[in-house]
């Protein structure tokens, strides 16, 4: 990936990113390691603020109307709220599984995110929220079904 720099708090992430292209920089933002393999943090909020964020795409516990972005791990919500802070585009991305799920600590609003992934499993009561919130990005399940294409944008 030519011109890309990955900055990320995930040890897994950045284990793939080199198996697949060593040649590509990682970035880790340092900090205290999660059950997820997440870096963490003080130390990891420190560097994030100090660096620049094109685009992040963030995983996450849970969607929901209310309650936003959410995650149950504090420390990771606080890591999570700093990169979305610091990043010019948030892309988040979870499966249909996430709606109306709600962890303990809140992430960012629903309006926070300018794109979400998800896939056709989400109800289209989601959709219409989610895509109210942000622009709506729907990926087949089925990947056979998808016949040639991969992605169905909806415009919220």
């Amino acid at each position: 990936m030519p011109g890309v720099t990955v900055l990320t708090n995930s040890l897994s992430a950045a284990v793939e990113i080199h198996r697949v292209d060593p040649a590509t920089p990682v970035v880790l933002s340092g900090g205290i390691r999660t059950p997820s393999d997440a870096l963490v943090g003080p130390v990891a909020d420190t560097a994030i603020r100090s660096l620049y964020v094109d685009v992040l795409f963030l995983g996450v516990h849970g969607m929901d109307p209310e309650a936003g972005y959410t995650t149950p791990n504090l420390s990771e919500a606080e890591t999570n709220r700093t990169l979305v802070a610091n990043a010019r585009q948030v892309v988040v991305l979870a499966d249909s599984t996430k709606w109306r799920m709600i962890g303990l600590s809140r992430i960012a609003p629903l309006e926070a995110a300018d794109v979400v992934v998800s896939d056709d499993g989400l109800s289209l009561d989601a959709r219409r929220v989610l895509g109210d919130a942000s622009d709506l990005v729907i990926a087949a399940l089925d990947t056979a079904a998808a016949s040639g294409s991969e992605l169905d944008r909806e415009a919220g």
